[in-house]
Formats: C-alpha cells, sequence, structure tokens
C-alpha cells in the first residue's frame, strides 16, 4: 500500500511537471530590438485578463489566436520605439497610473492613500483589488501600462501629422446633427450658488461659520464672487455656482429629497434658502438663474453660461472618432510592415498552435 502511494505521488508530481513544461512552451519570439519570447503560459494570463476585464466566461480558440497576434504586435512596437531610442521612467508611469486613480476617486490621492481607501471599502489589498478589476496585480498592470504608453508614443511619433490632420467637414456636422436632433435637448435647470461648511469635528462652529456668511450676504456685506473669492483660499468650505437638473441625483447632491427638488424649480429667482443641515454639513443655496427646457439648434449653447455650440460639439466629437479610426489604421500599418519573418519567428502555427490553445 504504501508503495502504491508513493508511486501514485510520483505520478501526480510528473504530470504537473509536465503541465508546466507545456505552458513554457514558446509560441512566438519577436527579435526586432531584442529577443522576447511569448509563451503559452503568458498567452494564459493575458486570455485570463481579458476574461476578468470583459467579464467572459472563455474564449475561442480563434479569439486567443486574435490575443496572441496583439500581444505580438505590442512587442513588435515597443521595441521598435526601443529601437528609435524612446523610454518612459518609472516616475512618468506612475504618475499616469495615479492620475486614473485619482479620476475614479475624484480628487488627487497617492498609491498609499488609495489603497486605504480600497482596504475601507473592499477589505481588499490594492493588489488583490487590482487583480479582481484588471487581472494583474499593481506591478504587473504598470509594466502593461508602459508598454501600452510607450507603443502610442511610437504610433505618434510616426503618424501624427496624419492622425491630427483628419477633421470632419461641414457637411459631417449637419448630417450628424440631423441624424440626432431629438438627442440634443437641454432639460430645465437651475443656476444656483451654494455655500458648504462641513461639520468636521466641531459642527457648532461649522453652523456658526456658514450664518455669518449666509447674513453677510443678505446684508451686502458680501458678494458672491468676493465669497468665492475666499473659499478658494479657506479650505474650510466651499461656495461657487451650481447648474442643477430635475434628478434625483442632483436631489440627493444637493441632500434634499427629489419633491423639495422639485419645489425649488418653482421658485423665483433671488430665492435664498433657510440654512439646512445635512449628515456632514451645513449649506445654503441662492436661485440666481433658470432656464426652460428647450430643442437645441446648432449654434445653441450646449449647456447654459458655456461658449460651446452644438456645432462645436459635434465637431469636436467626431474629430475624436475620426482621430480613434485613423489611430487603429496607424497602429495596423505599422505592425504590418514591422511584421516580417526576420523580426517574427512563430514556432507554433496550424494544428500544432490549435491544439495549444484547445483549453
Amino acid at each position: 500500500m504504501k508503495r502504491l502511494a508513493i508511486c501514485l505521488s510520483l505520478l501526480f508530481a510528473l504530470a504537473g511537471s509536465v503541465f508546466a513544461q507545456a505552458d513554457l512552451q514558446p509560441l512566438v519570439v519577436v527579435k526586432l530590438n531584442k529577443s522576447e519570447t511569448i509563451t503559452l503560459k503568458k498567452l494564459k494570463a493575458r486570455v485570463e485578463t481579458y476574461q476578468k476585464q470583459t467579464n467572459q466566461a472563455s474564449f475561442t480558440v480563434d479569439q486567443k489566436k486574435d490575443i496572441l497576434n496583439a500581444m505580438v504586435d505590442e512587442l513588435l512596437v515597443v521595441q521598435a520605439a526601443q529601437k528609435a531610442g524612446m523610454n518612459l521612467t518609472d516616475t512618468q508611469v506612475n504618475q499616469y497610473f495615479m492620475a486614473n486613480l485619482s479620476q475614479q476617486v475624484g480628487r488627487q490621492v497617492t498609491e498609499s492613500e488609495f489603497a486605504e481607501i480600497v482596504k475601507k471599502n473592499t477589505n481588499l489589498s490594492l493588489d488583490d483589488y487590482m487583480k479582481q478589476q484588471v487581472g494583474m496585480n499593481v506591478a504587473d498592470y504598470k509594466a502593461y501600462l508602459k508598454n501600452q504608453l510607450l507603443a502610442q508614443q511610437y504610433v505618434l511619433s510616426q503618424k501624427q501629422s496624419e492622425i491630427q490632420n483628419v477633421a470632419p467637414t461641414d457637411e459631417n456636422i449637419r448630417s450628424f446633427f440631423e441624424m440626432n436632433k431629438a438627442s440634443f435637448v437641454q432639460s430645465d435647470m437651475l443656476k444656483l450658488f451654494l455655500v458648504v461648511v462641513p461639520k468636521g469635528n466641531d459642527p457648532a462652529a461649522a453652523k456658526a461659520k456658514l450664518q455669518k456668511i449666509y447674513d453677510d450676504l443678505k446684508a451686502k456685506k458680501l458678494t458672491y464672487d468676493s465669497i468665492k473669492t475666499e473659499s478658494a483660499k479657506d479650505m474650510s468650505y466651499q461656495g461657487g455656482d451650481l447648474l442643477i437638473q430635475k434628478s434625483a441625483q442632483h436631489a440627493q447632491q444637493l441632500g434634499i429629497s427629489y419633491n423639495d427638488l422639485i419645489e425649488l424649480f418653482g421658485r423665483d429667482n433671488g430665492y435664498t434658502s433657510n440654512v439646512n443641515e445635512t449628515a456632514t454639513d451645513f449649506q445654503f443655496y441662492v436661485v440666481r438663474q433658470k432656464y426652460a427646457a428647450k430643442m437645441l439648434g446648432l449654434s445653441d449653447v450646449v449647456q447654459p453660461e458655456t461658449t460651446v455650440t452644438v456645432y462645436d460639439y459635434i465637431k469636436q466629437n467626431l474629430t475624436q472618432q475620426m482621430q480613434s479610426q485613423a489611430l487603429v489604421k496607424a497602429v495596423s500599418d505599422i505592425t504590418k510592415s514591422l511584421d516580417t519573418p526576420s523580426n517574427v519567428d512563430r514556432k507554433k502555427t496550424g494544428d500544432a498552435l490549435n491544439k495549444l490553445l484547445n483549453w
């Protein structure tokens, strides 16, 4: 019995070794600037990443081939960039990484601050959170991000003028407007002047501070502009204009019910609320301007008190779309020109590749 157990353990160990060796099989070697191998293990890791990002349980063999080809294209462009003397420092990558995280939070944060937020809200480490979100830990994601940024930098250096010169015609803009005219509607809007004092550790002091601002504004000792200017210096409170719509989201933002918001839209210009208390702050607001709902024309501004017209807005969006398409084409053109036998050695093709990708 003991001998059988030993034999079985040896068989399992041997099977594990065979699977490990299979995962280390080279699929493609990219050697434009240096020799880099894409193994089956690396492909599996990238497939797993895409599965998490797309919430897709599995990919077909053909889809796995597309992912493999994308990895080859990525390495070709990155190696071409490195050969051209381009590089990104870890500091630059970290700055881009933190800009993305700060955008999620809505304010500037450090990596350690974001990790604390993640721990508080999800009880996960930052590495585990990143694995859950994008299928990679922080270090692997930064390495992936570095390659993506370097590849983009190289493509833009080669095709920048072609991409930037793409622009919609007047006919394109007017045609888009006619096809989507019903979408260009301005809902009922209010311009409020909102002053907020967070409670912090001393709610009584916060309320007294807001009450004084309230009284001084009504007594004309303060103006809207002076409150804005001072609040930019004094970080203990915020004061400024706010455009709101008839929506539950904007009611929640003000800390009032939706019915109270509807009532607010019935107020006249100049209406000043009482000093209100929410769970986290004290606040008051003044109705400064009302904007009625209407259909927008090409020459109308997209949002009251701004200068961007519907025409400008459509032009900007069509330009971005066309430039994105031009960027995709530029990437395709560059990778096709680089994908030569001297730069890429495909170790597995045809049925042999299909068999390896059938997992």
